[in-house]
């Protein structure tokens, strides 16, 4: 079976861009199969997009060929990449940071830059183009690989997994009977932040559901937010309006309000500079 396409951009559907992406890929071949990640990540945030490959991917069936385009730098000498995830995963993106997350927590195993001189849409249509790579370079590659006309060798050179551009990921940490880590990406429809540190991390200092955790929100080092909030399982434990903290999804730590917006509410957002912590 051929690989499915999963896309994701922050090209919204306000206009054309996604449908010309999707053409060019029904144009290589009819029988590609297009699924939508997500077009609304944040403008340019390539952290962002970092995340969000890292939350879905696991949960698609592997030899996936995930095609992620924040691209703030389109067409400079940012490399257009594809890489080979650990777990069997393919990822055609700008080597800008997007491959954060999946080099940190997954492993990438290998990555070839795009030879433009063969894998890029060519014809009157394209030429002297440089600001749409999504549907002229990464999109058309993506097709061409999952069609089976190039074979992965044939995408490019291959360049030192070393080499992958990437941000810095702050640890969590558990020390003196406090969890501390940051506010890493946010639910926005329903504004839940989700923080870094791994549900086991709660375990080991021993906080259980049903428990008042002291939570101290810091941004650059100043208090944001200081109180009491219940930790358990799911949001309906906490009164309609009330913060909680609770297990995400991904069985990390996050904060929501019960039918409310915890990022609005208390005017809390994510990224290294916004630190919390936990204690009794």
């Amino acid at each position: 079976m051929k690989p499915i396409l999963v896309f994701q951009t922050d090209f919204t559907y306000k206009e054309g861009a996604v449908c010309a992406m999707y053409g060019v890929v029904k144009s290589v071949d009819r029988e590609l199969e297009i699924m939508d990640g997500t077009h609304e990540i944040p403008q340019y945030d390539i952290w962002s997009a970092s995340y969000r490959l890292y939350q879905s991917m696991r949960f698609w069936p592997a030899g996936t060929i995930f095609v992620s385009v924040v691209d703030p730098g389109v067409g400079t000498e940012r490399k257009p990449c594809v890489a080979l995830t650990a777990d069997g995963y393919t990822v055609v993106s700008p080597d800008n940071g997007s491959l954060t997350h999946l080099k940190q927590w997954v492993g990438i195993r290998q990555v070839r830059e795009i030879d433009q001189s063969v894998n890029r849409l060519g014809g009157k249509n394209t030429e002297g183009v440089s600001v749409f790579h999504g549907r002229d370079l990464f999109g058309y590659c993506a097709a061409r690989l999952a069609s089976g006309i190039i074979t992965y060798e044939q995408v490019g050179p291959e360049y030192p997994v070393s080499e992958i551009v990437a941000f810095p990921i702050l640890e969590p940490a558990l020390a003196d009977g406090k969890v501390a880590g940051i506010f890493e990406i946010n639910d926005p429809n329903f504004g839940n932040l989700w923080t870094n540190i791994p549900r086991e991390l709660f375990a080991q200092a021993g906080f259980n559901y049903g428990d008042h955790l002291r939570t101290v929100i810091r941004h650059t080092g100043k208090v944001i937010f200081d109180q009491k909030v219940l930790f358990h399982q799911s949001f309906g434990y906490a009164q309609k309006g009330e913060p909680i903290i609770y297990n995400n999804e991904l069985m990390h730590i996050g904060l929501a309000v019960n039918q409310g917006s915890f990022c609005r509410q208390y005017r809390v957002d994510f990224g290294p500079d916004w630190q919390v912590e936990f204690e009794r």
